[in-house]
């Protein structure tokens, strides 16, 4: 039955441009029009990652519930965890429309944004009132376009969301943001991330509890800028890492119509590019830290997959703009299968077997 709902929601979403469909999609949740599919908790899948019990590997990402109105309905569908955001100190628009584009034959989106959103204080009522409910919802944060300072809009962040966070995600990745991507450069990062960790800490003795702190990076560093990052993050008390954004390449696109559009690329596109990314930072960091996969996750092949090269956790949004909001169980469900297939007792034993073949990979 979700299957079938899934499909005609998808078909019917398509009618409409991009953005409007988006909206759509988000009040059908708060509606209930569309049901939760509660899955059976597989002890497979299950793993603790930075101190969190994850019921399964597969999350939302963040871009799609940009206002935390509806953590709870995506959990619902099957999801292991949801992140909301990027959220800014202040309400802002972003950029003008149109501003999402639907690349069908690539199974693509280019989408230049610009960290709209209601701000802080809409999302953190909202967050407020699901407070004691179970759940894990990530909140990912980032910086006005017109902030002075903006490691200060990031600490902000913290301070505001930390009593109802499970996690908190830096989001300095976004390409549509003039010159957020350069917080990603080495001095740059290290004062970020001295700042955040600071707040982090402060935070933690006032609320008994130290919520972890992931950071997003983008898929188009070069080999020295992921050397940076990776010495950054290991020289830091940081959490993980979640890897990656949108890309700026267009490489290999077969809607040439589309391709020339500004913003960031996502979809299945994106996989092979984002996963040797994240196979090159699984090899800089070691085994420890943890980090999140995504770029381009449609299936539970391409979930299993990015385990494979390194990821404890994966996650995905484009995917669903083609898969539907049936996508979630599916491949929760076909994880398992996989497992079965492949005689292996836990999902994480999966992780880094393949993480040699991604980084010899020729894109």
């Amino acid at each position: 039955m979700i299957g079938a709902l899934s499909s005609l929601a998808s078909r019917t979403l398509f009618a409409f441009d991009p953005e409007t469909a988006h909206g759509l999609s988000i009040r059908a949740l708060k509606s209930g029009v569309i049901p939760p599919c509660r899955l059976p908790e597989d002890p497979r899948l299950v793993q603790t990652v930075a101190g969190i019990r994850f019921p399964n590997p597969l999350g939302l990402a963040a871009g799609y519930d940009k206002n935390a109105e509806v953590p709870d309905a995506m959990l619902a569908l099957g999801f292991g965890f949801t992140e909301v955001g990027t959220l800014t100190p202040k309400p802002q628009t972003g950029n003008d429309k149109p501003r999402i584009f639907r690349l069908v034959e690539d199974r693509a989106v280019i989408n230049r944004l610009g960290f709209n959103n209601e701000g802080h204080a809409a999302a953190f009522n909202r967050l407020s009132s699901r407070a004691g409910r179970p759940g894990i919802v990530g909140v990912n944060i980032g910086a006005n376009k017109d902030a002075v300072d903006r490691v200060a809009d990031y600490v902000d962040g913290i301070r505001r969301f930390y009593a109802l966070a499970t996690y908190f995600t830096v989001n300095i990745s976004s390409p549509n943001t003039p010159g957020l991507r350069d917080l990603q450069a080495r001095e740059s990062l290290s004062a970020l991330l001295g700042a955040v960790l600071a707040a982090r800490a402060e935070e933690a003795v006032r609320h008994g509890r130290s919520v972890p702190v992931f950071l997003k990076i983008a898929p188009d560093l070069t080999e020295e800028g992921l050397d940076d990052i990776a010495a950054e993050a290991l020289a830091h008390p940081l959490d993980g890492l979640i890897v990656s954004n949108t890309t700026l390449s267009r490489e290999g696109l077969k809607d040439k119509s589309m391709a020339n559009q500004a913003g960031g690329l996502s979809g299945a596109p994106l996989f092979a590019l984002s996963t040797r990314v994240l196979a090159g930072m699984r090899r800089r960091v070691g085994p420890a830290l943890p980090l999140i996969g995504v770029g381009g996750i449609s299936s539970a092949e391409d979930a299993a997959e990015k385990i494979r090269a390194g990821a404890d956790l994966v996650q995905l949004y484009s995917g669903m703009v083609y898969g539907g909001p049936g996508l979630a169980s599916t491949i929760v469900k076909s994880l398992s299968t996989i497992l079965d297939r492949d005689g292996v007792s836990a999902i994480r034993e999966l992780r880094d077997t393949r993480v040699d073949h991604w980084t010899a990979m020729k894109l």
